[in-house]
């Protein structure tokens, strides 16, 4: 079985049980994704943790959003640990973003668009002037033009965001759901795995569908990221 270009959210309080994840899937996932949760609660070592555990890439979930001086700071302080990928907010703009991708030059910076839990009314609310498709696609410009590598989008806004960045960039998307899934959460723009990839996302971001199985034991967990890995391999 190959490895799929699944990121698996590893979102759990407790390392012991990060670890097991990771040595469960690692034959079918190709990136780990460790979010704020997850640093704020194992810090560097926690990384470090998980990095002994797989020679898979490391996606640091951090979504940074500060004035430059501090992103620069900060992205400074997690360089060492060389995650693949490391998370900033687009709409923190262009000098944010140069100072991110100037302080951690081996890191893709990645450019968070349009969180996949707001809909077009909630942008509204917020305070923005367009729906969410063009927000994402001109946020995608915007972070690119700046020095990021990659960008994270929901999938409705992939194919746009592909004609608007060119083939380089990197895209990952969060907000993909399995089609034998039955689950309900706070994401609300979602799409399958193996669409997401056919419509031109580079890696797909999937935790509880893979991570709930965990309750079921190891192979469980196993067999369920092998079973999805295989519908996007399969385009199914």
């Amino acid at each position: 079985m190959s490895k799929a270009p699944i990121v698996l959210a590893v979102d759990t309080s407790d390392l012991k049980t990060a670890i097991a994840w990771v040595a469960a899937t690692r034959d079918s996932v190709s990136v780990y994704k460790l979010g704020l949760e997850f640093f704020l609660t194992f810090g560097i070592e926690g990384v470090r943790a998980v990095r002994g555990e797989t020679d898979c890439d490391i996606f640091l979930d951090l979504k940074l959003h500060d004035i430059p001086h501090t992103v620069s700071g900060a992205t400074k302080a997690i360089a060492h640990l060389a995650p693949k990928y490391l998370t900033v907010h687009a709409s923190g703009g262009s000098s944010m973003i140069r100072a991110a991708a100037k302080s951690a030059p081996q890191t893709l910076i990645t450019g968070v668009t349009v969180l996949t839990s707001l809909s077009d009314a909630d942008l509204v609310g917020i305070g923005f002037k367009e729906a969410a498709l063009p927000t994402a696609v001109a946020l995608a410009q915007l972070a690119i033009a700046s020095g990021a590598r990659a960008i994270v989008c929901s999938p409705l806004e992939i194919d746009a965001i592909r004609k608007a960045v060119g083939p380089q960039p990197i895209i990952i998307t969060p907000g993909v759901r399995p089609s034998d899934s039955t689950q309900s959460d706070d994401q609300v723009r979602t799409m399958t795995p193996a669409a997401a990839i056919a419509l031109g996302a580079n890696l797909v971001v999937i935790g509880r569908p893979i991570t709930q199985s965990w309750e079921h034991g190891v192979q469980a967990m196993k067999d369920r990221a092998a079973q999805i890995a295989a519908q996007i391999i399969n385009n199914e």
